[in-house]
């Protein structure tokens, strides 16, 4: 990947990455590196000749891609490839991932059953992944098996599903280009897998909210053909019968919000009844003028053609008929709990960029949260807390002034979280070197400031909780 990029350059690679092939075949088409000759045919579209590709393939060869299924002939003898083939990695692998071909290189509206190559939402919900070593996966709407791939490395049986038969006939060659065996079966969501339980579930379902009527296509790899949200509330609902004891399910997730109605009110109520730790984080939100733009224009139409109109229509016809006026988007982490207690909840708005891989993150948050439901405020103020590496202390104030007017903990990793202060808060963090416990660090705080050390504590267990549930406290 990092070969490809230096012989795009910056720009050209860029470009490309946004969907705007001309510079990279300008920078492509003069170059014989096998690289180049393989992004000319499996990212670009091609035609290359076969003599090219017999060079950069010599094992494989053009006869062997023709055979396989993976190109044809053009009018002139040259190769046409039929799957969008492409280098992918993550910080211990590099795989090839088989998909179909893009609409760069279709150049039309894309065909509804259309199997999604790794695309933003694949790399998002891989970087926010917890990846502990596990017994069992779980990828749940596989596509070509991006998630999957991922989940090899630290799974010791993965299986993955899909509805779509072209999709695992693809991950299935996506798989096997990287050596791995997947235990790959058709069916919708979690019907292939009714009874079976899991350490860790993953999962980019079909989210987007579309409108059911005709005219409007079902492209599978986005829409599950349920109304509005319901398809991952039902998901939602139905992981708890397939997650063991302390068993971790990571899905990215679209919601509908009517006017007046918060977020966290919608999305607690797919959490109701299922028993399970759940720790949601809101990442986006968009009227749905913007967001019915962005799913006509995914489906290949651009403003100005013949459908684009009539599909945007549909969407916000389907949108004002159900009261509806913005759609979330956010990552949703639940975990069933390993001991009989009351499910944690954190829903959380977080907007601005966070680190990447939050895969570590996430794991650590999960494990921070545990603690905190399984134990008192008694026992956190017991603890001998210490600051976490990646923060720093933020003080503002007047020219002069003796006292800062703000006080402020930024975190330079993970939700990269600003945290207020007061003044007494910010003793007791300034203080957190390990040593002394947070009750003691308030019984001092108590002398230096003449109030009673109840007062202090209570006053401090708030920022105390969340400092320690988002890792700024170790």
């Amino acid at each position: 990947m990092d070969h490809l990029d230096t012989l795009l350059g910056e720009v050209a690679a860029g470009a490309l990455h946004r969907e705007q092939p001309f510079l990279a075949r300008r920078a492509l088409v003069a170059s014989s590196d096998p690289a180049a000759v393989l992004a000319r045919l499996f990212v670009l579209g091609g035609p290359v000749p076969a003599a090219d590709v017999d060079r950069a393939l010599p094992r494989t060869g053009a006869t062997g891609l023709l055979t396989g299924g993976l190109a044809r002939t053009d009018d002139h003898d040259g190769l046409v490839a039929l799957v969008d083939l492409r280098p992918y990695g993550d910080e211990r692998h590099t795989w090839w991932v088989v998909s179909d071909l893009s609409e760069t290189v279709r150049g039309g509206p894309l065909p509804t059953d259309h199997v999604l190559g790794v695309g933003g939402a694949s790399i998002t919900l891989a970087s926010w992944t917890p990846r502990p070593q596990v017994g069992r996966a779980l990828d749940i709407g596989t596509g070509c098996g991006v998630q999957a791939l991922h989940l090899a490395g630290h799974a010791d049986q993965v299986v993955a599903t899909d509805l779509s038969q072209r999709a695992l006939a693809l991950a299935r060659l996506t798989a096997s280009l990287g050596g791995l065996a997947l235990d790959l079966r058709h069916g919708s969501l979690l019907g292939p897998v009714e009874g079976e339980t899991f350490d860790l579930v993953v999962s980019n379902p079909p989210f987007v909210v579309t409108p059911r009527g005709a005219g409007v296509p079902v492209y599978e790899y986005r829409d599950g053909g349920a109304a509005g949200d319901s398809l991952v509330a039902g998901l939602v609902g139905g992981l708890a019968a397939h997650l063991r004891p302390g068993g971790v399910a990571q899905l990215l997730a679209n919601w509908e919000l009517a006017p007046g109605v918060d977020w966290r009110e919608r999305v607690g109520g797919w959490l109701d009844g299922t028993g399970l730790d759940a720790w949601v984080v809101q990442r986006e939100v968009q009227d749905v003028a913007e967001y019915a733009e962005t799913w006509v224009r995914d489906g290949g139409q651009r403003p100005g053609s013949a459908g684009f109109d009539p599909l945007y229509a549909a969407w916000l016809d389907d949108f004002a008929a159900r009261g509806i006026a913005h759609v979330g988007f956010g990552v949703v982490t639940l975990q069933r709990p390993e001991t009989d207690r009351e499910p944690w909840r954190d829903l959380v708005d977080v907007r601005t960029p966070v680190a990447s891989p939050m895969g570590p993150t996430v794991l650590a948050g999960l494990q921070a949260r545990t603690w905190l439901a399984e134990h008192t405020a008694s026992e956190l103020l017991d603890v001998a807390w210490q600051v976490a590496d990646d923060v720093t202390e933020e003080r503002v104030g007047r020219p002069g002034a003796i006292d800062p007017q703000v006080i402020q903990l930024r975190q330079g990793g993970g939700l990269r979280r600003v945290v207020r202060m007061d003044t007494l808060s910010a003793g007791l963090v300034g203080a957190c070197d390990g040593d002394l416990t947070a009750r003691q660090l308030c019984a001092g705080l108590a002398v230096l400031t003449e109030v009673a050390a109840a007062e202090v504590e209570a006053q401090v267990l708030p920022v105390l909780l969340e400092l320690v549930k988002d890792g700024l406290l170790r």
